[in-house]
């Protein structure tokens, strides 16, 4: 019998065609197309109500499109395939942690629950790499804002995912915290994983992507490559192109 799964593409980690989700009468993403090749990373940035967040949402199988269609590491999302769910890491406005439980104990249960062996030593793995091996005993509930990001990073890579989801990471975080982040992020970007990241910090953004987006109203309004985009010129033009898709 011929397996009937997709496997992964070997060129293209995400494929997004005509992707629109309606709220009632709100349509939050209105036809998005884009692809993003492995080892790619891209930063979407746009105003609050854009609809970034619904795109991931989407991308990583935790609401249905409306129409449309998309491809994640070769998997259609709209069957939520389990395999798919291997194949990326979530990091959002909740982390996703327990808080009357440890670092240790939080993420041994994420390995757990991707059936990863020796669970216990990989936890300790993932989380000696953001730093956070002297708290790994201490309750998360005791742990600042960058604290907790940099263990729902632990918890997103467990499973060593080939495609990271991030919405608005950088939210909440003090500058020394942000240091950390970026640091960490950096060190994730290989050419074996794509990252698409959501948020409102240019410099942040800019100093890390490949791909440079801009959605607005549930559109992308500016798709370019990080290399064509001038860093001390991005603000105007991300600010000219709300302005003006906005109106539309």
């Amino acid at each position: 019998m011929i397996d009937s799964k997709p496997s992964p593409n070997p060129g293209h980690a995400i494929r997004v065609r005509g992707i629109r989700k309606h709220f009632g009468h709100l349509e939050a993403l209105r036809g998005v197309d884009f692809e993003l090749k492995k080892g790619e990373f891209l930063s979407l940035f746009g105003p609050n109500g854009a609809g970034k967040t619904t795109l991931i949402r989407i991308l990583s199988a935790l609401a249905r499109p409306s129409s449309g269609t998309a491809t994640v590491a070769g998997y259609d999302v709209m069957e939520a395939d389990p395999e798919m769910r291997r194949e990326i890491g979530v990091i959002s406005h909740a982390s996703f942690l327990y808080a009357d439980l440890s670092p240790l104990e939080n993420i041994r249960f994420y390995a757990t629950m991707y059936g990863i062996e020796n669970a216990e030593t990989r936890a300790v793995e993932v989380i000696d790499e953001v730093g956070l091996k002297p708290r790994m005993h201490d309750r998360v509930r005791t742990f600042s804002r960058g604290m907790l990001q940099r263990l729902s990073i632990a918890r997103a890579i467990v499973h060593n995912p080939s495609i990271l989801f991030l919405d608005e990471p950088y939210t909440g975080l003090d500058q020394h915290a942000s240091e950390i982040l970026k640091d960490q992020l950096q060190a994730l970007h290989t050419d074996q994983r794509t990252i698409l990241m959501t948020t409102h910090d240019f410099s942040r953004g800019l100093e890390m992507c490949d791909r440079v987006a801009v959605m607005v109203r549930g559109k992308l309004a500016l798709w370019e490559s990080a290399e064509q985009v001038d860093p001390a010129g991005f603000e105007r033009l991300y600010l000219e192109t709300v302005e003006r898709e906005g109106k539309n």
